[in-house]
């Protein structure tokens, strides 16, 4: 599994990680990395996720250059 830690303190967009945290415990699709649980501890939300060995999307983006056709692939997913 992979963890991600969202520091909640400060946040002025807290609906939008909440949101985010919706969708991804709705949606099934395979193209989606899967959110097993969540929990809140301090002023952080951890959101347990299946592991991707590639790492996340953002940093494949900004360490790569995509073509047109990728950059239209991955949105289309």
């Amino acid at each position: 599994v992979a963890i991600k830690k969202i520091n909640l303190q400060g946040l002025r967009k807290k609906e939008l990680k909440v949101n985010e945290l919706m969708v991804m415990k709705m949606n099934r699709s395979p193209n989606l990395v899967k959110c097993l649980d969540s929990y809140l501890v301090d002023n952080q939300l951890w959101l347990v996720m299946e592991f991707l060995d590639g790492g996340t999307l953002s940093d494949i983006i900004s360490k790569t250059s995509l073509s047109e056709d990728e950059i239209a692939a991955i949105s289309r997913e």
